[in-house]
């Protein structure tokens, strides 16, 4: 019987590299570099990272936080109208 990897008898190709030819990782690069090195490069990646962001023009800004405040108020008077009906719908059911 057999499976898509191959038989079940057999074992597999990648189960037969012999330990010599296995490579052994040791600590890596940020093993090798102090708290503040690494702490300076996250910095560093940072900034390198907020240059690439496309930011927004004042005409784009200004329309972008008219339609958040817009959209706030309306949700603000949302709320307080069904708080409204169902502070009276309460008032009206428990007397």
């Amino acid at each position: 019987m057999t499976d898509a990897v191959g038989s079940i008898d057999t074992p597999d190709a990648q189960d037969e590299v012999p330990e010599s030819k296995k490579r052994v990782r040791k600590g890596g690069k940020r093993a090798k570099k102090g708290p503040l090195k690494r702490l300076a490069t996250f910095y560093r990646q940072i900034i390198a990272e907020l240059r690439k962001v496309v930011w927004p023009t004042r005409n784009q800004l200004t329309s972008y936080t008219t339609v958040v405040i817009f959209f706030v108020v309306i949700m603000i008077a949302l709320v307080t109208v069904i708080d409204y009906g169902l502070n009276h719908a309460a008032k009206y059911v428990f007397g």
